[in-house]
């Protein structure tokens, strides 16, 4: 995991006045400020060297060290020619139009994985691997997430819920108990109907998992467990469509790791509601063209 440019200004808008200072020198001048020590970045960004000690520490970097560490390999991602995201511009021909859709999202589940804190992963996975229920909440294009989780995790026979309707998602969380998960998605972190049910978790007691943009929010800051991504907003994005491919793609991580720890125990509902699902679609009725002739269901 590196990701400490992304880090940077995702987390820009939160940090102190001295501590933009620092962060805006080492936005405009990368490869000068790899190698600096604290002494000369804060000669050169014009803050001092207990604003570098914030800036870092709010960054979630260990020291210093670590700090220059993540960012000599950003620099050398970049070095690599990697790319922006790209803006949908009206008037785009399909090609371009359809590469830099590609692009976005693509760019999005990397940068999620320079962001993603391993060590937290790997406790969401054993938090909903002994939950007894596993709650889904989101709003909007994140509740469409909320329900792709469920049903998957429902096929492994996992005691899952994902409800659209927010009397409904309260109802829920209300009756959870501290043997119980919730997984909270929102890119904000600050929509209002995610942080009351997030109210209602906590009173109940109850673990719960944040999948949210990188950088703090009232989510990021309350949730126990805490799952970054990373998708820069752009002027037109329509359906928050890359912040919504690295949710998903979270979502997968997930449910391949939950499934993967207990395989044995799962493969049989897999191959159930693979069955099963087989069987539904060979009776769906038939739908014929305007030709008469029959398209199977």
């Amino acid at each position: 995991m590196s990701g400490c440019l992304l880090k940077i200004r995702e987390t820009f808008n939160n940090l102190t006045p001295s501590e933009k200072r620092v962060a805006r020198y080492v936005l405009n001048f990368p490869e000068e400020s790899m190698g600096l020590s604290i002494v000369q970045l804060a000669e050169r960004s014009g803050g001092s060297q207990a604003a570098i000690v914030r800036f870092y520490k709010s960054l979630g970097f260990r020291g210093y060290r670590d700090f220059s560490l993540k960012m000599s390999s950003d620099i050398a991602l970049n070095r690599s020619g990697e790319t922006e995201y790209t803006d949908i511009r009206v008037g785009d021909d399909m090609e371009t139009l359809i590469r830099n859709v590609s692009l976005n999202n693509r760019k999005s589940i990397d940068d999620t994985l320079q962001v993603l804190d391993f060590n937290e992963a790997a406790r969401a996975v054993e938090t909903l691997l002994h939950a007894r229920r596993i709650d889904f909440y989101g709003v909007g294009a994140s509740g469409l997430i909320a329900q792709d989780a469920q049903q998957k995790f429902l096929r492994i026979n996992r005691y899952a819920t994902a409800f659209n309707d927010t009397h409904l998602q309260a109802t829920a969380a209300a009756i959870l108990t501290p043997d119980d998960a919730a997984v909270f998605i929102s890119y904000s972190g600050e929509t209002r109907d995610i942080i009351e049910m997030l109210g209602y978790a906590e009173k109940a007691g109850a673990a719960t998992i944040a999948v949210t943009r990188c950088g703090k929010n009232t989510l990021s800051e309350r949730a126990d467990i805490l799952l970054q991504i990373s998708s820069p907003e752009t002027s037109m994005r329509s359906a928050a469509a890359s912040s919504r491919i690295a949710q998903l793609n979270i979502i997968d991580i997930l449910f391949t790791a939950v499934a993967g720890r207990d395989y044995p125990g799962v493969k049989k509902y897999l191959n159930r509601t693979r069955a099963i699902r087989k069987v539904k679609r060979q009776n769906a009725p038939a739908v014929r063209k305007n030709d008469g002739s029959r398209i199977s269901g």
